[in-house]
């Protein structure tokens, strides 16, 4: 692994994972708003049951649990829920399926900003479809690959995100 890997992350980088995230929740809750504004409320609900759920069934196993970890949850997680098994973490085998809430909450207001601009052009609609998917995708690339997973204490432990998107065979008692 190259570069530092970090005990505890620091605060900018912390911020910067955040900052993306929340922006791409807003924006996806304002493009599916200008579609219903019930659907916005029910995404930002759908949202942060993912936020939580990753934090129930996953960070409390981290080795950031309770730290400062670069997306922001370690922290969070040791506040919210017990200590899990750190051994669990690099155990576990991620799926696609492990994926399907947050590539839901990345389709369902790519697809409500299509239905909009369908429904009546307007340049701040396709303006915010571009930096949703701006952000969704280049945003998360970029924070994931230049900050976090780079310095990752977990990623050396193993890490099932990175078994699954980088194809390395799992680490632990059976790998």
């Amino acid at each position: 692994m190259d570069g530092q890997c970090y005990e505890r992350y620091p605060a900018r980088i912390v911020a910067l994972a955040l900052g993306v995230a929340w922006a791409i929740y807003l924006i996806g809750a304002l493009l599916l708003g200008r579609l219903w504004w019930p659907l916005a409320v029910a995404y930002l609900a759908f949202v942060l049951w993912g936020e939580v759920n990753v934090m129930r069934k996953n960070c409390v196993n981290c080795a950031y649990y309770g730290k400062l970890c670069a997306l922001g949850k370690g922290k969070l997680a040791g506040l919210l829920f017990g200590r899990g098994d750190p051994a669990q973490f690099a155990a576990r085998q991620a799926t696609w399926r492990d994926v399907l809430p947050d590539m839901l909450a990345s389709a369902a207001p790519l697809v409500g900003g299509i239905v909009v601009l369908i429904r009546g052009f307007r340049w701040g609609t396709l303006l915010l479809l571009a930096l949703f998917v701006a952000l969704t995708l280049g945003g998360n690339a970029v924070v994931r690959g230049m900050f976090a997973c780079k310095h990752c204490k977990q990623r050396e432990l193993g890490c099932p995100a990175e078994q699954l998107f980088g194809g390395k065979p799992a680490k632990g008692p059976a790998g």
